[in-house]
């Protein structure tokens, strides 16, 4: 019978946590880019009911479930979210509505 403690999950069994990657070319300043950026952040707030706010170039996000980031790069913007595994049913459709944003900002 091997020993150990219950509940802990092991390097390989460990379940990663959903989560959501784009990248996305833009051709803005920087400081287009981040008024853009700005603009995305107040969409995803109002439809998802996050709270938002710029530490240098990367925007954080989150609520109870979500966390993440939008990363400001030269023509680059790259969002990472993490998503819990009670919203993982609307994972599709915030990262529908996410890129719709980031294309009706930064194109």
């Amino acid at each position: 019978m091997a020993h150990g403690i219950i509940g802990r999950a092991t390097e390989g069994t460990r379940r990663a946590m959903p989560t959501i990657d784009i990248d996305h070319t833009h051709s803005k300043s920087t400081a287009a880019a981040k008024k853009a950026v700005t603009r995305v952040a107040e969409h995803i707030a109002e439809r998802f009911g996050v709270t938002w706010g710029w530490e240098g170039n990367v925007c954080h996000f989150e609520r109870p479930g979500v966390h993440g980031r939008i990363t400001l790069a030269p023509k680059r913007v790259h969002v990472h979210a993490e998503i819990g595994f009670m919203l993982i049913a609307i994972r599709g459709a915030i990262e529908r509505e996410v890129r719709r944003y980031l294309e009706e900002e930064l194109d």
